[in-house]
Formats: C-alpha cells, sequence, structure tokens
C-alpha cells in the first residue's frame, strides 16, 4: 500500500472510530471508540492500538517527529483519561483523538512548515503547563499545610 493509501485507510477508520454514529435529535457524533471504551481495560488499549496505526501512518506519510509525537500525544491522552472509570468514558465520547490526529495530518499536508512550528511550539507549552500546575498545585497544599500547623488553638 502506498503512503496516500494507507491515509485513505486512517481517515475512513478515523471515521468509524470517532464520528460514525449521531445522538438521535443532536449534530452530537461519536464513534466505535467510545463504545470500546466502556469496556475496562481492553477498550482503551483497544483504542490505543488504532492511534498507533495513525502515528505509523503519519512516519509512512513522511511527517516529522514533532508531529507524529503531538499524534502519540493525543492517543496516550485518551488512553490514559479514558481509563478512568465514567469519567474517562466520558471523556472518550469528546476527545475524537483520532479525528484530532487526522486534523494533523492534513494541516500538515497544507502547510509544512506552519504546523511543525505550532506542534513544536504545543509539544513544549503543555508539557511546561503540566508541570507549572503540579508545582503551583504543591506550593499551595505545603502553604496550606504550614497555615494549619500554626493555627492557634
Amino acid at each position: 500500500m502506498t503512503p496516500d493509501e494507507h491515509y485513505a485507510h486512517y481517515a475512513r477508520l478515523a471515521g468509524l472510530l470517532d464520528r460514525a454514529f449521531r445522538v438521535p435529535g443532536t449534530q452530537w457524533r461519536f464513534g466505535v471508540d467510545a463504545l470500546i471504551g466502556l469496556a475496562p481495560g481492553v477498550g482503551d488499549f483497544l483504542g490505543a492500538i488504532f492511534g498507533a496505526y495513525g502515528v505509523l501512518v503519519a512516519q509512512q506519510m513522511g511527517a516529522p517527529l514533532s508531529l507524529q509525537a503531538r499524534m502519540l500525544a493525543n492517543v496516550l491522552v485518551d488512553a490514559t483519561v479514558g481509563a478512568i472509570p465514567l469519567a474517562g468514558d466520558l471523556f472518550d465520547f469528546a476527545f475524537k483523538p483520532h479525528l484530532r490526529n487526522l486534523a494533523l495530518l492534513d494541516r500538515w499536508r497544507r502547510d509544512p512548515a506552519r504546523t511543525i512550528r505550532r506542534t513544536r511550539l504545543m509539544l513544549f507549552v503543555v508539557p511546561l503547563a503540566v508541570v507549572l500546575t503540579a508545582f503551583a498545585t504543591l506550593a499551595l497544599a505545603i502553604g496550606g499545610l504550614v497555615a494549619l500547623a500554626r493555627w492557634p488553638g
């Protein structure tokens, strides 16, 4: 199969996984990935396998490592958060990692330089924001404990 054929196959798969069904009376769509995600453990693992196929397609198309890393991050976020009971299931219905990754590939095909710049920025900013949030939370927790320890009484 050529890279373009793999891309077309992944595009069909992404649609099946993330938007195959519509909730009657609404514009809200979901796919098979959200349904298999309801099966604890196995569902999120299968979703990650399908997501890994998308990263493989990106590699075959010659996408840069930064774009592949961002796609992999989308898959890992979906698998990690999706593993949380109930909240993860709701997240699975909304996040749609396969369509996100397909959109990344489409943007890269249309405007490679801009997409690579934005991807590199996201790969730097998001982890930095997570680390800063963790430090801020830790600082607030320690500050609260110190304030409680000094509380009169």
